[in-house]
């Protein structure tokens, strides 16, 4: 992968949590084309079996799949032991994993909120603190990309509040653990997608209530303010996760980069 100058990951190790599908899964794919070998961690193990041999299958980096409930106490043990033990190391950590049910706060019930904040903040904090301990004792630093959302830093529509309090507070995380990690050598920055095409983009409408005509609407609204004038896909994620993975991020930490095609320029 010597092509790839200073933004390859030949003998790397990284794990992407959700990696299975959607921007996971490109995310995934683009740190084993640029040579990493990549752990995913997904609830659902059996996708990520299959994720995770098709990259194998394509060269570059291997793949390996571990199923995981990232909201477990031990989640972040369990990430550090099983990507060690498959590969010898952990250098890059993607957290990706994430929910994003649409429901306004006045309806919200409180075991929904929770569960927000478990899986897309608490989830992701400690797996970070946990990944970073390993990382300190390995002594070669290492890359935390941690995936936040426009929402973090504007809303984009009723019904996210919980979406956007965790994201909001993935954003002031990446900045505080950046500053603990920088004399590790461990760079913690985040990306920040807008509207991104995946398997699930419909899924926090289907319990909105909403017709199937009112749900295009809503969409075909959210995609005219892009200035791009379209949505983005997991690969649009992908390279940048791949860019904040390697040595062509070093001097960048505590950084949200935005990727939304312009539309907060809206």
């Amino acid at each position: 992968m010597g092509h790839w100058g200073p933004f390859s990951l030949h003998d790397k190790n990284a794990v992407v949590t959700g990696g299975a599908m959607g921007i996971g899964r490109g995310i995934a794919e683009r740190l084993a084309e640029a040579g990493a070998n990549v752990l995913i961690a997904d609830m659902n193990g059996d996708t990520a079996k299959a994720t995770a041999d098709e990259i194998t299958q394509k060269g570059g980096g291997r793949a390996t799949a571990l199923q995981l409930d990232c909201t477990d106490s031990c989640a972040g043990e369990e990430i550090v032991k099983a990507c060690v033990g498959e590969f010898g190391s952990i250098d890059i950590l993607v957290n990706n994993a994430g929910i994003y049910p649409q429901v306004p706060m006045l309806q919200m019930e409180e075991a929904l909120w929770d569960k927000v904040m478990a899986i897309n903040l608490k989830g992701l904090a400690f797996i970070a603190k946990a990944v970073a301990a390993k990382m300190i004792e390995q002594g070669k630093g290492g890359k935390i990309v941690n995936i936040a959302s426009i929402d973090g830093l504007h809303p984009s529509m009723v019904g996210l509040a919980a979406y956007d309090a965790s994201k909001g507070g993935v954003v002031m995380f990446t900045k505080n653990f950046a500053l603990e990690m920088g004399p590790h050598h461990i760079q913690v920055n985040a990306i920040a997608p807008g509207g991104i095409n995946t398997e699930g983009t419909a899924a926090p409408l289907e319990g909105s209530g909403m017709t199937e005509e009112e749900m295009k609407a809503m969409m075909d609204a959210f995609k005219a303010r892009i200035p791009a004038g379209r949505m983005g896909v997991p690969d649009d994620i992908g390279k940048v996760a791949a860019f904040l993975a390697s040595a062509g991020s070093d001097y960048m930490t505590g950084e949200i980069v935005v990727v939304d095609g312009g539309m907060l320029l809206s």
